[in-house]
């Protein structure tokens, strides 16, 4: 078995790596998919994560129907410089329900490969050292996966893909905030630099997406004889 993370910034293509890694046999879960199921308020097991972003942030990221205003919340959290208050309260219960999910793979087939898809190992762990935490899984997440794969491009690439995916079909005014919006995230991740020089395996995906597939199976092909050696 092996237990890989797959990072990279905004507009990286981490997504894309994802979607190719399943498709050649990866088990695959995505971060953000686990932490928008993880906040809403209609199972016993998240309604604590609701309830503590309630009680943190206030009634006011509740929406009409009760769940959760997303919107609203994510405004308070960058807007107001609270995001680290929210990861903080989002990324313990992510990271448990990832290692969950790791466990019933394995439990499944002992040679799996075992991906979850993460915008954040690096700086999950910036971010608890940055508050004291010396210890504990926030602290330690990076060194809790077997490998590490990296999803690099360029910064301009980078935005330039997210103001895409914003922006399809909108006008001028959309692509300027979104640019903006961009910036601001990307000002928050740790470089490319700093992450390439910490992963297992590099996949740079300023290229085209045959390029890109070529260089995915060459990482998988690793990555599955690692897991069946073990």
């Amino acid at each position: 078995m092996l237990r890989v993370g797959l990072t990279g910034g905004l507009g990286s293509g981490k997504s894309t790596v994802a979607a190719l890694l399943r498709g050649f046999g990866a088990q695959v879960i995505e971060a953000d998919e686990l932490g928008r199921a993880l906040m809403e308020p209609d199972s016993e097991s998240r309604h604590a994560v609701y309830a503590e972003i309630v009680g943190a942030f206030g009634a006011s990221v509740v929406g009409a129907d009760g769940r959760l205003d997303r919107a609203r919340l994510a405004e308070v959290a960058f807007n107001g410089g609270r995001l680290d208050e929210l990861n903080a309260i989002v990324h313990p219960a992510v990271i448990a329900a990832q290692r969950e999910w790791m466990d019933a793979v394995f439990a499944r087939d002992a040679k799996a490969v075992a991906v979850v898809e993460s915008a954040l190992i690096f700086e999950v762990e910036r971010d608890a050292r940055a508050r004291g935490e010396s210890e504990g899984v926030l602290a330690d997440w990076r060194n809790r996966f077997d490998r590490v794969i990296v999803v690099a491009a360029p910064d301009a690439v980078k935005i330039r893909r997210y103001v895409a995916r914003v922006c399809a079909g909108k006008d001028d005014a959309c692509r300027a905030a979104a640019e903006a919006d961009a910036q601001r995230r990307m000002a928050r991740q740790i470089p490319d630099a700093e992450k390439v020089g910490r992963a297992d395996f590099v996949i740079e995906n300023a290229g085209g997406p045959a390029e890109l597939e070529a260089r995915v199976s060459e990482v998988w092909e690793q990555l599955k004889a690692e897991s069946t050696a073990k």
